[in-house]
């Protein structure tokens, strides 16, 4: 028992509630650090490849954080700073996809759940209707939500497809503390991986996945061109013979769709 008397204690206690509570935007139900989420990245994902039959064991811990992703009320999730909603989003993508898999594993490719006349990526299973009033594809998250409303072409190597063709899926989840650093690195690593991305200082060509022919418009609109954007996430070396493109070939890699697990 305290050994303060309650009526006393009272003020005390609604000063300390309403300090945290001023702290940061009221979220019930939502951790910024998303820990739920980076256990099951962590126990399940290596190098970006996913062991899928591993984490179906864990399925209701996927189904809890997706829960946690659920509750947030609006007002809540619009007080939150920038960093916080992008790493929502980038999250939500990457553990709705996830989930999508394990509902129709084994599969060869994501793309074998989509139906014949429709594409997986408008497949509406996305269900946060505490933020959206419908049922979201990936492409409503995507393309109607990460791309007009945060307008930072990083997003392109966070978001992953469950294909081998994609950035690798992170062995954590996205946090707004470190949401810079961990997608400037993510670009790094997808420029780096030599069977997605291959720059010929030698041959002055740049051999170059998909992704940058089909969102040239959004790394244009952040740099000025491809080539430029690249030389961001370039050793010095590299990004000075670069500059600004002139002169190099530009062509596009064949994009491997086969899912990306195990």
């Amino acid at each position: 028992m305290s050994p303060f008397p309650l009526a006393r204690s009272l003020p005390l206690v609604s000063l300390l509630l309403g300090a945290l509570q001023g702290s940061r935007p009221s979220s019930p139900g939502l951790d910024p650090r998303h820990e739920t989420w980076t256990s099951l990245l962590g126990a399940f994902v290596r190098a970006g490849v996913v062991d899928y039959g591993g984490l179906r064991g864990r399925s209701a811990d996927l189904d809890s954080y997706l829960a946690e992703l659920r509750a947030i009320r609006p007002e809540a999730f619009e007080a939150l700073p920038r960093a916080d909603r992008l790493a929502y989003w980038i999250n939500a993508y990457n553990a709705f996809t996830v989930r999508l898999v394990l509902d129709h594993y084994p599969v060869k490719s994501i793309k074998d759940v989509g139906g014949v006349f429709r594409s997986v990526f408008k497949k509406e299973f996305i269900e946060l209707r505490n933020l959206r009033r419908e049922t979201l594809s990936l492409d409503d998250v995507e393309h109607g939500i990460l791309r007009p409303e945060f307008a930072d072409p990083r997003v392109h190597f966070a978001i992953v497809c469950a294909s081998k063709g994609c950035p690798p899926l992170r062995s954590e989840a996205y946090r707004a503390a470190d949401l810079e650093a961990q997608l400037d690195d993510q670009a790094r690593r997808f420029l780096a991986d030599p069977g997605k991305n291959r720059i010929a200082l030698e041959d002055r060509a740049l051999h170059l996945s998909p992704i940058f022919k089909w969102f040239r418009e959004d790394f244009e609109k952040a740099s000025g061109s491809v080539p430029r954007f690249l030389a961001r996430f370039l050793d010095a070396k590299r990004a000075a013979a670069i500059g600004d493109g002139k002169g190099f070939d530009v062509d596009y890699l064949d994009y491997d769709w086969t899912l990306n697990g195990k």
